[in-house]
């Protein structure tokens, strides 16, 4: 299922992969087709699909760190967001479901504690990996609009 998902994970298929995972899931569990998978991922240690190409496209990232600019590489302005990677200007809504830009956008969102760990990749996957599963997010809109404050709090 993880070859090659940071080309095809955001693509209008893997809802079609998502659901014979869940089913899988299921099956594993034997339990009911109407029970809720998110915590069976969690007991399970399972990173649910999205969650996959997450994990993935930022490990991607930071072993191509060189690749990307930040934003004070672009501008000396000292803001908050000044560590963040620089998104380039674009309108081309298939650049932005591209991996370079998905992979900054992604990146931006996680949690400061676990983007300061960027230079070490081991530390960064095992943090990364420990917040997906906690997460289990089912979309990347759960993923962008997760908030430190909710029940993943107590990663911070």
């Amino acid at each position: 299922m993880t070859y090659g998902i940071i080309f095809w994970g955001s693509s209008s298929y893997s809802h079609n992969i998502f659901k014979l995972q869940k089913r899988t899931i299921r099956t594993m569990m034997n339990v009911d087709n109407r029970v809720s998978c998110q915590k069976l991922f969690k007991k399970l240690n399972i990173l649910p699909l999205h969650s996959q190409y997450i994990l993935s496209l930022l490990l991607f990232v930071v072993k191509n760190i060189n690749e990307f600019k930040y934003n004070f590489d672009v501008h000396s302005i000292n803001t908050r967001h000044r560590a963040d990677l620089f998104p380039p200007t674009t309108t081309l809504s298939k650049y932005h479901r591209g991996i370079y830009y998905s992979g900054i956008k992604i990146f931006n969102h996680l949690p400061q504690h676990i983007k300061h760990l960027s230079y070490n990749i081991k530390k960064f996957k095992a943090a990364l990996k420990k917040f997906l599963l906690l997460g289990s997010f089912y979309t990347l809109n759960e993923y962008y609009n997760w908030n430190p404050m909710s029940d993943l709090g107590t990663l911070i």
